[in-house]
């Protein structure tokens, strides 16, 4: 027998961690950046679980655009293309890139709440 005036909401155990949104993702960079060379760039992302590719592929999930960047780069197109035939690639502005690194490198889980 249940009791229908009983309400259980759960999330997530609180002692389980969320990787970090680069964890074990490709991030291909184009452009020089603003606030950092790219070398320190790369330490961060590998920081992060990440791995750095030199060119854009299908396997890329990021293209990171340097703030100091002429027009549209190759890489940059390349991506484009990828992600018009379906391929889930993110493009991020150095701001966002900034921001993504700045957020832990674990993500604490939630609780469980019962009502």
């Amino acid at each position: 027998m249940t009791n229908k005036d009983s309400l259980d909401i759960i999330f997530s155990d609180p002692t389980e961690s969320l990787p970090h949104p680069f964890y074990h993702k490709q991030i291909v960079f184009t452009g020089a950046l603003s606030t950092m060379t790219r070398s320190a760039a790369a330490k961060q992302v590998k920081a992060c679980g990440g791995f750095l590719q030199g060119t854009v592929t299908q396997q890329t999930d990021f293209v990171v655009l340097g703030d100091k960047r002429r027009g549209i780069s190759t890489k940059q197109r390349k991506a484009e293309q990828l992600m018009n035939s379906g391929e889930d690639i993110q493009i991020l502005i150095e701001a966002d890139f900034l921001w993504l690194i700045s957020i832990p490198k674990e993500v604490e889980g939630s609780t469980k709440i019962k009502g």
